[in-house]
């Protein structure tokens, strides 16, 4: 697979994705992507990006500023 900006071959890797919500700031570390070493620019599988929805939702009503989450494919909301 090729990076969508620069046409780079992409690699497979693990990232720590950070997402403000509201006022809380959500931290997934070891989340599978595929990542540009040109440009940087990551790129999610449909799962790894559906996941990443539950996790958020899951998150979001707590009362919590910062919330670090270790990514599973075994998260539940």
């Amino acid at each position: 697979m090729n990076c969508f900006y620069c046409k780079n071959v992409l690699e497979h890797n693990k990232a720590v994705v950070t997402i403000e919500l509201d006022n809380c700031l959500i931290v997934i570390k070891d989340v599978p992507t595929e990542t540009c070493m040109k440009c940087g620019q990551r790129s999610y599988s449909d799962e790894v990006a559906a996941q990443i929805e539950k996790i958020t939702d899951s998150v979001r009503n707590t009362f919590t500023e910062i919330a670090v989450v270790q990514y599973s494919t075994n998260h539940v909301a």
